[in-house]
């Protein structure tokens, strides 16, 4: 456990006093409920928890941390895999209870709050039929998703996240309140389309919304033993798939549902996941040569998208380790390593190895953000999600090796929403070499001193 940084009395009651929120520190009731995060690997014990209910409050938490000599972290949904939300002995500024979502239908926008979810995003948006792409479960943070560019299953549609965005509130490292749009602060703003959480406590964004009057998927599920055949038939279905087409080729744990039969409920299964800016009817047409494979189960539903965003949230209090590679082609070679290394997977677990197609308004988005990633035309994602910490080093080397194998087809970049703490070269990987730069330039504008840090970290450019 790491030593307990002591807060003075005094500037403890003076945040208190300061904040319309609440504060924890060790040994209140409920501190111990509020450094909880999704990833059971984390167990961090701040000083103080600063539960923000207003910008006002987010400026004055971030002074207080500075004036204390607090190293500072900043939560939103608390959802990076590799605990960023939290540190040991410092300060959290805790966005939760900011959670607000405004959808303005007549415009076409929608503003969230800095402690929003996926889930109130999408709650939001739903009564309008209208939607912008969110993360693929909604108990994700939509500030942290979006700021470090923002995947999911709308994305061939719609483009990313960070793609829809307009404009950004902001608290500097100095708790002054900073506005970033195309036109103002631009730089800052261009950063903010995939640099993370580096520049600032972002406590609002607005983003531009898409019509949804439907949405529909269909999931069919193979036996194991299958699983080469199912890639290759869906590599080669999506290599012209309409952007209405998302989803992605799987290995996964059966779950324990009515729509699995009983005796592959607890066994590793192929799949491939359909999803539809449209109808399911439309989905199952695209999908016909999948279904000439025969599967064991089939799952064709029309489906409200906000309900949709729930079905494959993660379970919480699991250990959890991630990663990623982007690929330019998903040759045969690469496809019968992918599909060898399911051989490893803990069985039963939480564990999925996806495949993700990339492609559509993804790849025609603007070049000019630090996206790299967003050329390649397929993403390997190995979601390393178990129960026993006597798993952990079986867990996290099938991970890394899942990686090992996709690297020789890699582009070289990387969406960092997708990994833990895999150092400092990879950083670069996320963002590119030349936009690095850049962005650590905007980095010693707005936070020189690396306030914040519990990131993806940018170091700021030297003077």
């Amino acid at each position: 456990m790491a030593p307990q940084t002591t807060v003075p009395d005094a500037a403890l009651a003076g945040l208190r006093e300061d904040l319309a929120g609440e504060v924890y520190v060790p040994g209140d009731p409920g501190y111990d409920e509020a450094r909880v995060v999704f990833n059971a690997m984390i167990d961090r014990r701040p000083a103080v928890i600063a539960q923000c209910a207003t910008q006002e409050d987010v400026s004055n938490a971030v002074l207080f941390g500075r004036g204390a000599d607090l190293p500072i972290a900043v939560r939103g949904g608390g959802h990076s895999v590799a605990g960023s939300a939290l540190n040991d002995g410092g300060l959290v500024v805790d966005l939760r209870r900011m959670h607000t979502v405004v959808a303005d239908p007549e415009n076409m926008t929608v503003r969230v709050s800095g402690g929003a979810t996926m889930s109130h995003l999408d709650h939001a948006c739903q009564p309008f039929h209208m939607a912008v792409t969110g993360g693929r479960a909604s108990t994700t943070g939509v500030g942290g998703f979006t700021l470090g560019g923002g995947s999911g299953w709308l994305e061939r549609k719609f483009g990313l996240a960070c793609d829809n965005l307009l404009a950004v509130e902001l608290i500097t490292a100095e708790g002054k309140h900073v506005h970033a749009d195309a036109e103002e602060n631009a730089d800052l703003f261009w950063a903010l389309h995939g640099g993370g959480g580096n520049f600032g406590v972002v406590t609002s964004l607005t983003l531009r919304t898409h019509p949804l009057p439907e949405f529909g998927f269909v999931m069919l599920l193979f036996p194991r033993e299958a699983g080469p055949e199912v890639l290759h038939a869906y590599r080669d279905l999506l290599a012209d798939a309409p952007d209405e087409v998302g989803g992605g080729a799987i290995y996964l744990n059966a779950p324990p549902e009515e729509f699995i039969p009983d005796e592959l409920q607890g066994t590793l299964l192929a799949g491939a996941l359909v999803t539809y800016a449209g109808t399911a009817e439309a989905a199952r047409e695209f999908a016909a040569p999948l279904y000439a494979l025969k599967p064991a189960v089939e799952l064709l539903m029309d489906i409200p998208y906000v309900d949709f965003q729930c079905m494959l949230d993660d379970p919480p209090g699991m250990r959890n380790y991630w990663s990623a590679e982007y690929l330019a082609e998903f040759p045969d070679e690469a496809l019968r390593a992918f599909c060898a290394r399911s051989d490893e997977m803990i069985v039963p677990s939480g564990m999925q190895h996806v495949l993700f197609p990339m492609g559509g308004q993804v790849a025609r988005g603007p070049a000019d953000y630090p996206l790299p990633w967003r050329s390649a035309r397929w993403a390997v994602h190995p979601f390393g999600v178990w129960e026993d910490p006597a798993d952990d080093e079986r867990a996290i080397r099938w991970v890394r090796d899942v990686r090992a194998d996709a690297r020789p087809w890699s582009t070289g970049a990387v969406y960092l929403n997708f990994i833990g703490s895999e150092g400092g070269e990879r950083v670069v990987e996320g963002f590119g070499a030349g936009n690095y730069a850049r962005l650590a330039g905007v980095k010693a504008a707005f936070d020189p001193d690396n306030v914040f840090r519990f990131n993806h970290n940018i170091t700021p450019a030297a003077a």
